[in-house]
Order: structure tokens, then sequence, then C-alpha cells
């Protein structure tokens, strides 16, 4: 019998190119016309190629492997189906997506809303950082839909009293690979065990790796893969390039690039929370409006920053690679790679902050000396020479100055950031933890301090 192995191999979905031409509207894919005026009001007029491919297979409940370069309408694709199947029977703790980011929990949880708006869906967003009573109390009230990442979720299905996935009939995962990529593998496996064998998955991902073969024989059965790209690639409309730069001139290059391309807005990708930080306060020194976005800070604080920038109040956001994945932001014109990836697979992702749906957008790799190797493993990848982005050095060097003065300016920063924090850490040793948090403490610092000395 030939079972298994159907079972492991996904069969192709056949798409003749034709019906592209003639499938314009999600009506004809099959979506109930409440859905299809949700996405009228969204903007969606026509749907995408991976939404042409998945809806209809999703609709006849099947399960799915959704392969599409970021920026594909991947969320619209596994999100109408549900809704779709929601409508037809209701039911609580419907379905659950799972992401790697945070960022990303929010960002889906928002499409689902603005989808299911007029039909009342409720989601619940269950992510690190955040209070989990309050997540506890979301789960109480049984939402639809639960977007998570998978540690925290583990640890309400654990800890949380009355709250199982025992009726889910939905599983989805976004960004699979990287998923698997952050080691929450364990989890994923957890997460399959508790829920029930009866249910329909979809496993979008933009890259298809070992891991998330493995995966896909675990979790998945019979399911149809729907690629819009199978190669490794980024889209058209992006131009790209690169400049090969000492690795001591980088902040300078980067002010020169931020010069002279003005008036767009940046998402500079980082490879350390700490350089993200530092090249935040330097670029604020020298004037130009920079907010960090990285692991370190509180989930508010990301947030906060990610609204800023969405809402055009800055136009620089820096970045670690927490921000490459899936974080749909309109108006990116330009990626930075001021520190170069070191998987290569993270480019794509990267460079797939700008040129999103159709709109054109630049990408500029900084490489260094020590970078080289990294930058022909990207070429091979994407299977492109990139073109060497034109600056004039004398202008550049004309900025070493200031810049340099900056970066001073930085470093203090930093370090008087790190020192508040250890004294922060110190103080709270005390019990009088309600009037630190009033600003009491301010107050009082100086006998403090005198304390501290005589002791």
């Amino acid at each position: 019998m030939a079972a298994p192995e159907e079972h492991d191999s996904p069969t192709e979905a056949p798409q003749p190119a034709v019906q592209e031409e003639e499938t314009k509207t999600f009506k004809d894919l099959g979506v109930t016309d409440v859905l299809c005026e949700a996405c009228d009001q969204l903007g969606w007029t026509k749907p995408t190629k991976i939404q042409i491919e998945a809806i209809p297979l999703a609709l006849q409940g099947r399960d799915i492997i959704g392969l599409a370069e970021t920026g594909s309408g991947k969320t619209g694709a596994f999100a109408l189906p549900i809704l779709n199947a929601l409508l037809e029977t209701p039911q609580r703790l419907f379905a659950l997506v799972l992401t790697p980011t945070r960022e990303l929990a929010f960002q889906i949880s928002e499409q689902f809303e603005a989808l299911g708006s007029s039909i009342g869906v409720q989601s619940a967003v269950i992510v690190g950082g955040i209070d989990s009573m309050s997540q506890s109390l979301a789960l109480a009230k049984k939402p639809h839909v639960i977007i998570a990442t998978p540690g925290r979720l583990i640890d309400h299905l654990e800890n949380t009293k009355g709250f199982n996935l025992r009726a889910l009939k939905y599983l989805v995962m976004d960004e699979a690979d990287r998923i698997l990529n952050m080691d929450f593998e364990t989890e994923v496996d957890k997460i399959l065990k508790v829920i029930p064998r009866d249910r329909k998955t979809f496993l979008f991902s933009a890259t298809m790796t070992k891991k998330v073969q493995k995966l896909q024989r675990a979790a998945l059965k019979n399911p149809v893969k729907c690629a819009v790209s199978s190669k490794y690639q980024t889209v058209e409309k992006l131009q790209q390039y690169y400049l090969f730069i000492p690795s001591k001139f980088k902040d300078t290059y980067l002010v020169y690039i931020l010069n002279e391309l003005a008036g767009n807005s940046f998402m500079i990708f980082c490879s350390t929370c700490n350089n993200t930080q530092r090249t935040a306060l330097l670029l604020r020194n020298l004037g130009f409006t920079a907010i960090p976005l990285h692991g370190q800070m509180s989930q508010s604080k990301r947030l906060g920053s990610l609204n800023k920038f969405k809402a055009k109040a800055r136009s620089i956001l820096l970045a670690t690679d927490v921000a490459s994945r899936g974080l749909d932001i309109p108006h990116v014109d330009v990626v930075v790679n001021f520190d170069i990836p070191t998987h290569s697979k993270d480019y794509i992702h990267r460079v797939g902050r700008t040129a999103r749906a159709g709109r054109s957008g630049k990408a500029i790799t900084f490489v260094t000396q020590y970078d080289v190797e990294l930058f022909q493993r990207i070429e091979h990848l994407i299977g492109k020479k990139l073109p060497v982005f034109p600056t004039q050095d004398d202008e550049v060097m004309m900025l070493t100055e200031r810049v340099t003065e900056a970066q001073r300016f930085a470093r203090m920063e930093l370090r008087e950031h790190g020192e508040k924090k250890k004294r922060v850490r110190e103080d709270t040793g005390d019990n009088d933890d309600m009037e630190g948090a009033m600003g009491v403490r301010n107050k009082v610092a100086g006998g403090k301090m005198k304390k501290r000395k005589g002791r």
C-alpha cells in the first residue's frame, strides 16, 4: 500500500497558469460574502498568488504547506479559510496560530480582528513579556482564535486551570522554519501531543528546511504543497546593493547613506541588542529620528517603538533579527544590513521588509573585510551578483569628525545606562519597592548614596 508515502510527500497543487488571469476576486475562490466585504474594507481587492492557490484547497479541508516569499499575503491565505469554517460551525477555541516572534503574533491578531470584526471574532495573543494573569483571564473567556509563541502557550497549557485545546479544529504554523530554528522543537512536539489528531493543519514558511520537512511528516495528513516561489528569492522590484568598507568606518558610511537617501524611511539591521542601542544613540546625537527595537526591551517598549515607526513619527528603525520576519510595515523604503546576517536565509527575510505587496524598495548590505565569505554565501543563495552602491568617498570622510564625536557621546550614554540599571538592581534589594516605583527614591537618593559609602 502506498499510503505512508503519500503521507510523507505532499502533492503539488495542480494550478494552471491561466486560472490566475481569470480568478480575480475572493468570491471566485469560494470565500463567503461577509468575508469578501471585510476584504474590500481592508483594501484587499484581488487575491495574491499564494491566496489563489491555498484558499480553495483549504476550503476543501486539505492540509496545506504554503511556501511563499515574505510580503506575499500568507496571513490572508490561512485567516480567510479559518474564518470561513468558523462561520459554518461556530465554536470557541477553534484555531491556534503559532508564530516565532511576539511582534508577528500581534500583527496576525490585528488581521484576524479586522477580517472578523463584522462577525464578532475574538482572538487572544499569548506571548512572553506580558503579564500572564491577564492572559489567563483572556483564555478563560475562550476566544475563537489564539495566536501564540510556543513557550508561553505551553506555560498556560501546564499551569492555567481549565484551559485546554482538546476541541481545536485548526492549527497554523506561520514562519515555521523560524519557529524550529529558534529551538522551539520540544515545545511544538508538546503542543502537537495535546491537540486533537483530527484537525486541519496549515504550515507556512518562506523557506523549506530539513526541520520543516520533518515537522510536516509529523503534523500533516496527506498535505498539498502550494509553492509560489521554490527558489530562495527576493522580490523583483527590490534593488539590492552592497558596500565594501573598512569596519571602522561603518558608522560614517551609515550616516552618509541616511543623508543621501533622506526623506525615505529606513530599517537598519544590527546583529546584537547592544549594537542596536549604541547605533540608535549615535544617530540621535546626530539629529536623526531613530528608534531601537530589540529583545532586551520590555514588550510595551517594543510595541511602542513599532507603533511610532508605523505611524511615521520616526523614520529610522534599528532592529535585531527580532523584526526581520513577517512584520508588515508598508512604508519601509530602504533596508540597511548594517551587520551582515550570519545565516544567509535571514538576508531574504530582512530585505523582505521592503518592496512589499508590489511596491519597490532598496536594500544595502555593508560588507567589511571580515564579512566577505558570508556575503558570497548570500550571493550564492539568491543566485545574483549584487552591484556596488555608488558613494562619494571624499564626502563620506568629511563626516568622520562629527561621527567620532557622536560615537563618544553614545558610548558615554550606554555606560551611564548600564550603571543606572546596576544601581536600580542594587536599590530594589531594599524593601521599599513602592517608593522606588513612585519616584520618591530620587529625593532620598543623596542619603542612600552616603550610607553606601559609609558602609
